[in-house]
């Protein structure tokens, strides 16, 4: 795989940080390509920064992305793009 595959096979569109301050819990929702882009992306050396980082195991959920809608930007993204 060339630079250039592998920028555009693992390239992540949007990352968005989440808190609760009650149960003190934290964690991202990140989009990605594809879900394949996304477990490579949060492979053994990622896993081992947020160990290290937050002193906890992540856990992880895929879910598909049908179309993301970004007002702030006033763009669409869907499947087609």
């Amino acid at each position: 795989m060339s630079r250039e595959d592998a920028i555009a096979k693992y390239r992540l569109f949007r990352k968005t940080f989440l808190f609760d301050e009650t149960s003190r819990r934290g964690g991202a929702v990140y989009n990605w390509k594809s879900i394949e882009a996304a477990k490579l992306g949060h492979g053994p050396e990622f896993q081992k920064r947020i160990q290290a980082t937050f002193g906890s195991e992540p856990e992880f959920q895929y879910f598909e992305t049908p179309i993301v809608i970004d007002n702030t930007t006033q763009q669409v993204i869907d499947e087609a793009a």
